[in-house]
């Protein structure tokens, strides 16, 4: 049975925790920030993380409140050691930032410089086939027929990190909608950029964040 790992705060550390996981086990949080980082404070990226990837590791991004760090993405992006699966670990602490949603976690990773096919790749087929769902995440003749459809929208988009870096991007992806069932649901939320949600509550404490949630904000 494939076993998921989370590091995040030590204990346990990242070196305990890697050397147990076997080919088809999955470790979330691989782009985090120290502590725990999978890179050195110089960028190089640490010998247990090439040596979990060659035996098959799978690597999931699990951005969050605070597990995703820019700087640590460019050193493995520049290590070709990029994420299998793209997922967003929303929760009630970054659902308004800075995670958001997994739309915005792919948006990042694209403006990283990973090709929007592989971007693709790691939020759909790879995720399905880390569970043992080949019959998920692709489109086929007999297959399920789920869709989202997206949109690469061009502009100036300002996106942030768990430690709060920026990163300003040229496009971001925007849903369109989705085919659930057969039934077309068009995408009618209201379009605001990242900064705008984000701003909108950046100052409110996790109580405030979670009275809102809870209809008393």
């Amino acid at each position: 049975l494939p076993l998921m790992a989370h590091i995040d705060e030590p204990p346990p550390g990242r070196s305990e925790v890697l050397p147990r996981l076997r080919r088809g086990d999955i470790l979330t949080h691989c782009f985090r920030p120290f502590p725990n980082a999978p890179v050195f404070a110089s960028g190089a990226v640490r010998p247990d993380m090439r040596l979990a990837r060659e035996r098959g590791v799978i690597f999931d991004i699990g951005h969050g409140m605070g597990s995703f760090d820019f700087e640590v993405a460019k050193a493995m992006l520049a290590e070709g050691l990029a994420p299998d699966v793209i997922s967003s670990d929303v929760h009630l602490y970054c659902v308004d930032g800075p995670a958001f949603d997994i739309l915005v976690c792919m948006s990042k990773l694209l403006a990283l410089g990973m090709p929007l096919v592989e971007v693709l790749r790691a939020a759909t087929q790879r995720p399905a086939e880390a569970i043992a769902r080949p019959d998920l995440g692709a489109l086929k003749v007999g297959g399920i027929g789920d869709v989202a459809v997206l949109r690469q929208q061009p502009g100036r988009f300002t996106f942030v990190d768990a430690v709060g870096a920026s990163l300003v991007a040229d496009q971001r992806l925007v849903s369109e909608g989705i085919v659930l069932g057969g039934k077309w649901w068009p995408n009618e939320a209201a379009d605001h950029n990242e900064t705008e949600r984000f701003e909108a509550h950046a100052g409110h404490t996790h109580v405030e964040v979670a009275a809102r949630h809870f209809g008393h904000g």
